[in-house]
């Protein structure tokens, strides 16, 4: 894994949530200093609350803001002799938008800090190799701590970070999370080292996994439904709703469509507003493509009328709701 994504050393993780919490507390101190996104995942804001020292969060991917916030931070740590530390991700999870990282790596010619990368939904993706979103951006070698999961591309569980090696060897001995819990057993090292192969040697999955996400994105977009500007296979569809409406809407999918999507509501995003999040593979066909399009057309439809704000069961079909649409 050092080698695939160009760090002296790697540290396997038994769990990508408490990995990246349990990293964080391991390296900053009271005397420390946290510049983050304001759209970091929750592992990594929960990482941040147990920092005893100052923490500064940043507008998502706003390098002006972020310059400010670094500012702030260098003050405090000069004065009290600690260090900066700048965590952000490759690719958002919930927008699918890359995290600026060329862009942020351009600060370390004029400020001292340690860029920490979570990188869960870019390994084996993002960049020429699958290397990732600092491969992708060509900064890896500006990345401090690259961190990923396994729970997405490589289809298993644990989480990974390297960088240094005595960055690492800090970490080995210094991380609770792995110290005081179970690590990895070895068939799942083994079948994990078997996918990181795979990722290796066989780039036309990788090459039909783009394909399959560009024709899926366009064909959203065209069919007049809102993705946002996501720039990675997560494929964020943004809808107007309550939660009983998606919850109804999920289930239309599902029963009625054979498309199972994840559900995004209040609280983890503003009331009245839902995302589905729909996450293609390599192994999906062009036909499932032009089936998930002309499914979330239908349930755009039965939202707009209205269908999924009763107790009935949505059973209206994509012919039916052209036919109503056309006689009103």
């Amino acid at each position: 894994m050092s080698a695939f994504v160009s760090k002296q050393d790697t540290f396997l993780l038994n769990y990508g949530y408490q990995g990246m919490l349990s990293i964080i507390d391991c390296l900053v101190d009271r005397h420390d200093v946290i510049v983050y996104d304001s759209e970091a995942h929750a592992c990594i804001i929960d990482g941040c609350r147990l920092h005893a020292g100052k923490r500064f969060v940043f507008k998502h991917n706003d390098i002006e803001d972020f310059e400010k916030q670094l500012k702030r931070a260098e003050k405090l740590t000069q004065a009290a002799n600690g260090g900066i530390l700048v965590i952000t991700e490759g690719v958002f999870g919930m927008r699918g938008d890359m995290g600026k990282l060329k862009e942020i790596a351009l600060f370390k010619k004029t400020y001292d800090f340690t860029l920490l990368v979570d990188d869960a939904h870019g390994i084996g993706v993002m960049g020429p190799n699958g290397a990732g979103t600092g491969e992708h951006q060509g900064v890896q070698d500006s990345i401090d701590l690259y961190f990923g999961t396994f729970a997405k591309a490589f289809a298993a569980i644990g989480a990974f970070v390297s960088g240094k090696k005595e960055i690492i060897q800090y970490l080995r001995y210094n991380m609770r999370s792995q110290i005081y819990a179970k690590s990895l057993s070895m068939p799942v090292v083994f079948g994990l080292h078997q996918r990181l192969q795979l990722i290796q040697e066989t780039p036309e999955l990788r090459k039909k996994l783009w394909e399959i996400t560009k024709t899926l994105q366009d064909g959203l977009r065209q069919a007049g439904l809102d993705i946002g500007d996501t720039q990675s296979p997560v494929t964020p569809v943004y809808l107007r709703g309550s939660i009983k409406q998606a919850t109804r809407l999920v289930e239309d999918l599902r029963e009625h469509h054979s498309i199972f999507c994840s559900m995004v509501v209040y609280p983890v995003i503003p009331q009245g507003l839902i995302i589905l999040r729909l996450i293609p593979t390599a192994i999906h066909s062009f036909d499932n493509v032009f089936q998930t399009i002309e499914a979330f057309k239908a349930i755009n439809e039965n939202l707009a009328f209205g269908i999924y704000d009763g107790h009935e069961k949505p059973t209206y079909p994509l012919d039916q709701i052209i036919s109503r649409q056309l006689c009103q």
